[in-house]
């Protein structure tokens, strides 16, 4: 293999690993992708290092080690993309893409979003039906549905125009929590505190909390607490929020 194609096969795979990390795959899945393609792309080895905002990949073909580092930025959760590039690297596995197959098929993904007029009232209406499973009467479950489409709209807005997540999921869980109260101020509902504690909770940061556990049983320690971190914040954002909220309609005293 000459120089330039590990070069250029190295980039590939390391794009790749880059892309499964910014979109949400755990560390032990972009490991084992990364070393399967660079497999059958024609290197000898591939070995990557993970940290919080970076990667180092180094491959080696006939003694000759090529190693190049990228730093990552998280675009948030889409197992599309995820899934597209395992399939990449399954039909690359089988001889039926090569390298510039590879390059072309990466370049050309896209990350598939639900429309927003779509994804609100879905939103919305998950959040009412936990509410019905906790008990929560018919009133209960419309306002929860309203409280919690507003708060995606909100939610959406604020990501739409990249605004610090922290700040994003701040402003969402006050604005939830205020249309939320409106079941104190017009006592429609027996269960208004359901509302409350349903509303919110499509902001409940699930999916990373699992990828942190994920990478701290699989070893990779330092990727895991960073993760759980950011998860942590994530949720003392909406607490905070909540708060400031609940003190502004007199719930704490």
């Amino acid at each position: 293999m000459y120089a330039d194609t590990q070069n250029d096969i190295t980039r590939q795979v390391v794009r790749v690993a880059q892309l499964l990390l910014a979109y949400g795959a755990d560390s032990e899945l972009v490991e084992d992708i990364s070393q399967r393609l660079g497999h059958a792309l024609g290197l000898e080895s591939v070995e990557l290092s993970i940290s919080s905002n970076s990667l180092v990949l180094t491959s080696l073909v006939h003694g000759r080690c090529v190693t190049t580092t990228r730093r990552l930025r998280e675009h948030g959760l889409n197992m599309t993309v995820v899934c597209e590039l395992l399939r990449i690297c399954l039909l690359t596995e089988k001889g039926i893409y090569g390298a510039n197959d590879v390059k072309r098929r990466v370049a050309a993904i896209r990350p598939s979003t639900y429309p927003a007029w779509a994804l609100i009232p879905m939103i919305g209406l998950s959040c009412a039906c936990f509410c019905q499973l906790f008990g929560g009467d018919n009133m209960a479950f419309v306002m929860t549905f309203l409280a919690s489409s507003i708060g995606m709209a909100v939610r959406l807005w604020f990501a739409k125009r990249h605004f610090n997540v922290l700040v994003n999921f701040a402003v969402t869980a006050f604005v939830i929590s205020l249309v939320a109260q409106l079941a104190y101020v017009f006592p429609l509902s027996q269960t208004p505190t359901l509302v409350m504690a349903a509303s919110v909770l499509m902001l409940v940061p699930g999916f990373p909390m699992i990828n942190a556990i994920s990478d701290m049983v699989k070893g990779h320690i330092n990727v895991g607490i960073s993760r759980w971190a950011q998860a942590t914040l994530l949720t003392v954002s909406s607490v905070i929020g909540i708060t400031m909220a609940m003190q502004m309609g007199g719930l704490l005293l």
